[in-house]
């Protein structure tokens, strides 16, 4: 990589900046407890079918995405949709919070602060609502942008999203480097907005650039 030509530094979120595999199993044990105590099946469903209908939406670049995953959510499981776009706040956006900070990938501060001193402007791309995972990760960036916000409307792989994030730092694409942990979704985002990906991944991917911690040695110039 050569860091040089690198001047906005994107990364995602969900299973990028934390452990996504430490906070489902967390999830997954409230859920079980909430389940027991509340004889509340219906929440477990609501949450599967919504996460299917969210990455169909994301793979067919529907527009108001989040809206169309409410509505084919609410018919697909016969509840109100209201109920629903509870539900989903609830437990998606709002309870994951409180865990974020202990699933968070080891060595990022020490890289974010590394970043900011060679002059690098960090973003975040994220399919989620951000700003307050962020927070309770203990982390800041100078651009954040989610596919729900207002000019933006589109879900990964579509490039919207990462075009708005490079305007917004006053950068070329080719000045710009991904870093996420899904080919299908952070890789196609960058190469279809003409920037790079860097991919995290404990093993090599055919035709992308991986690592394995963010203390790997291609971080070596800011650490």
């Amino acid at each position: 990589m050569d860091w040089a030509g690198v001047h906005l530094v994107v990364f995602d979120v969900d299973g990028t900046l934390y452990r996504q595999r430490q906070l489902r199993l967390r999830m997954v044990r409230d859920l079980l407890i909430h389940t027991v105590l509340k004889r509340d099946t219906k929440t477990i469903a609501v949450l599967a079918k919504y996460r299917r209908i969210r990455e169909r939406l994301g793979n067919e670049h529907v527009p108001d995405f989040e809206c169309a995953s409410i509505a084919h959510t609410a018919t697909a499981t016969a509840i109100a949709p209201d109920k629903v776009r509870s539900i989903v706040s609830e437990w998606i956006e709002r309870r994951p919070l409180g865990y974020l900070a202990g699933c968070r990938y080891q060595g990022l501060p020490q890289l974010f602060a590394g970043l900011r001193r060679r002059g690098k402007s960090i973003g975040i791309l994220s399919d989620y609502p951000a700003k307050a995972k962020l927070e309770a990760l203990d982390l800041a960036a100078n651009h954040i942008v989610s596919a729900g916000d207002e000019n933006v409307g589109l879900l990964k792989p579509h490039p919207r999203g990462l075009q708005s994030l490079i305007v917004a730092a006053g950068v070329e694409p080719h000045e710009t480097v991904v870093i996420g942990d899904r080919v299908d979704r952070d890789g196609l985002v960058a190469r279809r907005a003409g920037a790079r990906a860097l991919i995290r991944s404990s093993k090599p991917i055919e035709g992308w650039q991986t690592f394995a911690r963010f203390d790997d040695a291609l971080f070596a110039p800011f650490l």
